[in-house]
């Protein structure tokens, strides 16, 4: 997957310019590397771990694919992404992303909000009572009615997804390069910034920040950022209990978001994915502990799991509470849970994703090119109600 080093950056060589430098090989880095790739330009992708490692914010099996958003900006991506996570699975021959069928349900203030966005977009859906919906999904609860949509959420498999991407960047003509960190960089004009990697620096008319957790130290005051606030999420897995109709896997365990959060004595919203033989992923959203970059603790943090199992004992009666495997991933956020897509001369920053990156990474990699291309308009998004 990874080509040999060539000798633009090579150990104790002064490195030739490249017309386009991406920091940051995970899904966003690997998605603005094959846009880019795409339309012809030359392509550098340096990533400080090897392909797949634990601690790429990328990594794992699964990862949600939906369009129930409030946000029209987000919505957008989500529609556009779809037609590209196709365009991937045809380039490269790969099955990513597979259609579950999707459900929103909890505070009905803003489910009705998901239902409104999904109409102004022309994307099918329904309301269900609860014992319609309980009879569809056995294995879980449901308080009052359920926002359906049958075909417009999923799954993305995501350590096969990054490497697709990567695949296809390179397929056309992009240079990735793994285990290569990435020291400093240094803008030297509107048109020309210098990359410091071990035994040497690299020129390039564009840089990509996309390093996840990394990209604001890389940064440092190079760019007025607004605050990326870096935390430790504690997904974990659930097994079925038995012999539950609600197959992991197949349509039958939906791609699930619980509008809940304090006010129902709950810590956040709560989403949950099937992972394919495995188990249901099921997650509190974005309420764990302040992360620093290289200082990863894989313990599960005690009081957090026991909450999720309690919710799960009473919401997902079609899973095991009491056999959980806790994994462990990284949200970088704003402050308004925005998403920051951005260009400052040489630089274009694309970060703080609270946890929705993944599934928009292809349309958010052509924003990446656009914003490259000579005539850039810089654009922040900020879905701040998408949560």
């Amino acid at each position: 997957m990874t080509p040999a080093p060539d000798a633009r950056t090579q150990p104790g060589r002064r490195a030739a310019s490249v017309e386009v430098v991406v920091i940051g090989g995970g899904v966003i880095g690997a998605a603005a590397a094959w846009q880019l790739a795409r339309r012809g330009h030359d392509v550098l992708v340096l990533e400080k771990d090897e392909l797949g490692h634990p601690r790429v914010t990328s990594h794992g099996a699964t990862r949600i694919y939906r369009q129930s958003h409030t946000s029209p900006a987000q919505v957008e991506l989500a529609v556009e992404s779809l037609h590209r996570w196709r365009e991937l699975e045809h380039e490269t021959g790969a099955a990513l992303l597979h259609l579950t069928g999707g459900i929103d349900h909890g505070d009905p203030v803003r489910t009705a909000a998901v239902a409104a966005s999904l109409a102004a977009h022309g994307i099918r859906h329904q309301w269900l009572e609860s014992a319609e919906a309980s009879r569809l999904w056995p294995g879980l609860r449901f308080d009052g009615p359920v926002l359906h949509q049958p075909d417009s959420a999923g799954r993305l498999r995501a350590d096969q997804a990054v490497a697709a991407l990567t695949a296809a960047a390179i397929g056309r003509g992009a240079t990735v390069r793994h285990s290569t960190p990435v020291e400093r960089v240094d803008v030297l004009d509107d048109d020309l910034a210098e990359i410091t990697i071990p035994g040497g620096t690299i020129r390039a008319r564009r840089v990509v920040l996309a390093a996840g957790a990394w990209t604001a130290g890389l940064i440092g005051d190079l760019v007025a950022l607004p605050a990326l606030r870096v935390t430790e999420e504690q997904p974990t897995i659930f097994r079925p209990v038995g012999a539950t109709p609600c197959v992991v896997g197949d349509v039958r365990w939906p791609t699930l978001i619980h509008h809940i959060g304090p006010a129902q004595g709950w810590p956040a919203s709560v989403y949950g994915i099937g992972v394919p033989g495995v188990g249901v992923k099921v997650a509190f959203r974005g309420t764990g502990p302040d992360w620093q970059p290289d200082v990863r603790d894989p313990r599960p943090e005690p009081a957090q799991l026991s909450r999720l199992q309690r919710y799960v004992e009473h919401y997902l009666p079609g899973l095991d509470a009491t056999d959980p495997a806790p994994r462990s991933c990284t949200f970088v956020s704003t402050p308004d849970a925005g998403f920051l897509v951005d260009r400052t001369g040489p630089l274009v920053v694309a970060a703080g994703f609270s946890g929705h990156g993944f599934a928009v990474a292809p349309a958010l990699g052509r924003m990446v090119a656009d914003l490259s291309a000579d005539a850039p308009t810089a654009r922040t998004l900020s879905p701040a109600a998408s949560r």
